[in-house]
Formats: structure tokens, C-alpha cells, sequence
């Protein structure tokens, strides 16, 4: 193969991408509510639109920080149970875990040499996880969001859901494409678009309305987990903090109000209705009655993902083939983008 290229042979309009979804969830230990409400439910949406849509169990992401070997394997395989029950199809997405398709990390480092320091100091989420104790936290932890570009960009991928708390690395990945292309004159990586829409893009805390609902909170009432059955569900919706007033009748009336805010927008994204329809429906009402119409929906949505999830957990062979065909598949987009990168960066190749 000729190790030159040509500007004709490397550049790529924008009109050649084809439309493609890429994006993932670490598998770090217990899926929420918020994992399937700000994620899940939008992927098994879009894999029904126009898009190839690709879906990965990000475990090199996993271990930025230190993991449980045997309990990072069950949380990978977990997770893509998870996918599975709340409506991806692996034959209409391609599902599979990231570190079984090595062009991810390979595109990775040729992303760090294109990422600037400053870029990266700048991740609120490097700020928020390392804190003051910067000088111990991991060098990946530091450096993954180049590799979140590489995930994304290894396949083309022209859209990316994501909740409100990564939009911000996914504005670096922009930047690493448009830095990319300029630095080697091509139009060869799209800058992606991400697609950030409905109710309850971030879903907080059951105990507090300023927190994201997480699977770190000391307190497991603070979250829905997607494993938790119907009592526990009813339970913690039952336990939730809420304040004393009425739910107003329109949108406006939550903005000083975090609690309500949340509960109403969990309300909104299971029903598939807008904030402002739930309103008109529940305006007037107190918690106590609300609390209940929301336990039955929660209830009725998740109830058979939490049931089919612990059945897929049984069969955790076909897991793996799965897992394993979506990474053929996945390596079969992922293999050409990064021998052209390597390529037109200038590495010899045989």
C-alpha cells in the first residue's frame, strides 16, 4: 500500500457519513432509573429511526477508577442484560462491551496527541471526581475523555445521546474532530451532534432534588434501581422527599421547587407526555395523592425490564455471544477508520 496521501483520497464531504448512533454506560455496578430514563429509553428510540445505532458496555471507562474483577465482569454483563430488557434488539443494534474492539483505545492515543492539556482540565467531571486529591486520581481518569472521543468517532458515529452531564465532553469530541481535520487538512471525522431531548434527560436524587440520581449515593434510597421489585419501587417513590404545596397546573410553578420538579419530569418521561400535559392533569393535587398515580406508572414500566434482566442474568452464555457477535460486527466499522487515520496521520502499514 502507497504510505502518501493524497488530499483527494482523504477528504471526505460531510454528506458521506452515514447516519449513525454510537454511545454507552459504564459498567460500574447497578443501572437506575436515571441510567434508563436519561439513556436506555432514548437508545431503544432511536434504534428505530433512520440511524445505525451501536451500543457498548464501556468497561475500559469502567476502570478509570479501580474495579472488582469478578464484580466489573457481572456489572458488564448485567448491563448488557439491561439493554436487552428495556428494548434493544441486538438484531437491529449492535451491542457489545468496548474493550473487546481494541481500535477504541488505538484511536484513543492518537486522540491524546491531539487533545491539549487545557481542554482537559477544564472537564468539570475531572474537577468534580479527583477534587483536591488530583495528584493520586488515575491518568486515565484524567485522560478519558479523548478515549470518549475515540468511541465515538471510531465508528463515525454522526449523533450521540447523552444526558446534560456529559454534553460537555461531547463538545471535546467536536473539538478533537475539527482539530484533527485541520491539523492534517482532511474532512475525515464528522462533528458529531448530540441529541439531548425529553423530560428526563437528568433524573435526581429521591432525596434530594439538587443531586443526580446515582449508584455511588450512600443511600439506596436516594435511587430506583432497574434490579429493585414492585414494593421496593412503591416504597422509595412513598419515602421520596417532596415539599408541602400543591403541584401546580403549569411548568413555571417547579422552578424554585427541585423535589417536585423531579418527581413530575419521572412522571413525564415514563408516561411519554411533556411536562406541561402532566400538569393539566395533576394541578391541584398534593404528593399523597400524586405519589401513588406515580408508584403504579413507575411500577407497570419497569417491573417486566427488572423481571426479564434477572432472567437473562441466568443464561449469561448467550450474554457473552452476544457481546462477542456485536464486537465482530462493531470491528468491522472500527477496523477501515482507523487504518485511514493511521494512515493519514502517517504511519507506515503493510
Amino acid at each position: 500500500m502507497n504510505g502518501d496521501i493524497t488530499m483527494t483520497e482523504a477528504v471526505q464531504t460531510s454528506s458521506s457519513f452515514t447516519p449513525r448512533v454510537l454511545s454507552g454506560i459504564q459498567p460500574s455496578g447497578g443501572l437506575t432509573l436515571g441510567n434508563y430514563l436519561g439513556a436506555m429509553k432514548r437508545f431503544v428510540d432511536m434504534q428505530e429511526q433512520e440511524f445505525q445505532t451501536l451500543y457498548c458496555m464501556v468497561d475500559l471507562h469502567a476502570i478509570t477508577v479501580w474495579q472488582d474483577p469478578e464484580k466489573l465482569r457481572h456489572a458488564t454483563r448485567e448491563l448488557c442484560a439491561g439493554f436487552i430488557a428495556a428494548g434493544l434488539d441486538p438484531a437491529k443494534s449492535i451491542l457489545f462491551n468496548q474493550s473487546q474492539v481494541p481500535e477504541h483505545a488505538q484511536l484513543g492515543w492518537i486522540f491524546n496527541c491531539v487533545a491539549r492539556m487545557g481542554w482537559m482540565q477544564r472537564m468539570t467531571q475531572w474537577k468534580d471526581k479527583a477534587g483536591k486529591n488530583q495528584q493520586n486520581a488515575s491518568l486515565g481518569l484524567f485522560a478519558y475523555p479523548a478515549l470518549m472521543a475515540a468511541d465515538i468517532l471510531i465508528y463515525h458515529a454522526t449523533h450521540v445521546p447523552v444526558g446534560e452531564d456529559q454534553k460537555q465532553h461531547l463538545e471535546l469530541t467536536r473539538d478533537i474532530a475539527i482539530k484533527f481535520n485541520n491539523d492534517y487538512g482532511v474532512d475525515f471525522f464528522p462533528v458529531t451532534e448530540p441529541v439531548i431531548e425529553g423530560a428526563a434527560t437528568r433524573v435526581m436524587s429521591l432525596r434530594d432534588g439538587s443531586k443526580k440520581m446515582s449508584k455511588s449515593d450512600p443511600s439506596d434510597a436516594s435511587r430506583i434501581n432497574m434490579t429493585d421489585d414492585a414494593d421496593t419501587i412503591a416504597k422509595k417513590i412513598r419515602k421520596a422527599k417532596t415539599d408541602p404545596e400543591a403541584l401546580p397546573s403549569e411548568a413555571k410553578g417547579l422552578e424554585e421547587r427541585p423535589e417536585a420538579r423531579n418527581l413530575v419530569n419521572i412522571y413525564a418521561a415514563l408516561a411519554e407526555q411533556s411536562v406541561d400535559q402532566v400538569l393539566a392533569d395533576v394541578g391541584g393535587k398534593q404528593f399523597s395523592e400524586f405519589k401513588p398515580m406515580l408508584s403504579e406508572l413507575a411500577v407497570e414500566k419497569l417491573a417486566p425490564i427488572s423481571g426479564e434482566m434477572a432472567r437473562l442474568m441466568q443464561h449469561q452464555d448467550e450474554i457473552d455471544a452476544i457481546l462477542a457477535k456485536g464486537a465482530a460486527q462493531a470491528r468491522e466499522i472500527a477496523s477501515p477508520v482507523l487504518k485511514r487515520t493511521y494512515e493519514i496521520v502517517g504511519m507506515v502499514g503493510s
